[in-house]
């Protein structure tokens, strides 16, 4: 049984306790979290303290009820303002981190030589073989915003064969890495900046050349700062990125 600390209202701790485990992934979109009547055993708190921390998550917007089924984890889009940690939760969180009315197409899976700065992520020689998954992101007008091209270990084919396969994985990259590796995403870091597109950007996007792309390169690496997935994305003029920060001390 979880234990209450009494220096919070037992229902704000409650509440703290659930989400913290949809931010962490542990509860996913889609999943039931525990009902009134167990809440109220688990965490021996009254079956009306219960209600009133399923309301508040209710309010958060963290989950919906369906009558005669339950409690619902939402499925929650990615906010539009979002920092890195904001996009790395709702990846935890969802297996997604499409924002709102976009969804996107992998448009190849394959064993390919890595270049030389995949090569230098991943600590293998350029040219040994690594899986690249090229992924179009589309909004709800139906034009391409985005393009993304991941990177992985060549020697994860037999161990991860759903790298190869051009669906989307369900529950996720990372979780799906996780399960068949052993390695967590444990820290990120975004590296930005802005070229010509060429003519395989032009491509991916639609785009008229001459035309300038933003290029966002994210490393991801487990708590040993093992690289777990190299990506390149490029997006084109029209579709912004805004990032809210704290500056409170």
């Amino acid at each position: 049984m979880p234990q209450i600390q009494r220096a919070l209202p037992p229902y704000q701790q409650v509440i703290a306790h659930v989400r913290g485990q949809i931010e962490a992934g542990a509860l996913s979109a889609g999943d039931l979290i525990p009902s009134d009547r167990q809440m109220a055993g688990e965490w021996g708190i009254s079956r009306a303290t219960a209600q009133k921390v399923i309301a508040a998550l209710r309010a958060e917007g963290l989950v919906e009820t369906e009558h005669g089924v339950g409690t619902r984890v939402r499925e929650l889009p990615t906010p539009r303002h979002a920092s890195g940690h904001d996009r790395a939760a709702s990846v935890r969180r969802s297996g997604r981190i499409y924002r709102q009315g976009e969804y996107a197409r992998i448009i190849s899976a394959t064993v390919a030589p890595a270049p030389a700065d995949v090569a230098e992520v991943l600590g293998i020689e350029e040219g040994s073989n690594a899986i690249k998954r090229v992924r179009v992101t589309y909004g709800p007008d139906d034009v391409p915003g985005s393009a993304s091209t991941s990177w992985f270990r060549g020697e994860w084919a037999e161990q991860a064969p759903q790298l190869l396969v051009t669906e989307r994985i369900i529950q996720g990259t990372w979780a799906y890495i996780e399960g068949q590796t052993g390695l967590s995403v444990a820290a990120g870091q975004d590296r930005i900046s802005v070229r010509l597109a060429n003519e395989e950007d032009a491509e991916l996007l639609g785009l008229e050349l001459p035309a300038a792309v933003k290029v966002s390169r994210t490393i991801l690496r487990d708590a040993d700062s093992t690289a777990v997935e190299y990506g390149v994305s490029i997006s084109g003029a029209g579709r912004e990125s805004v990032y809210d920060y704290d500056v409170s001390v």
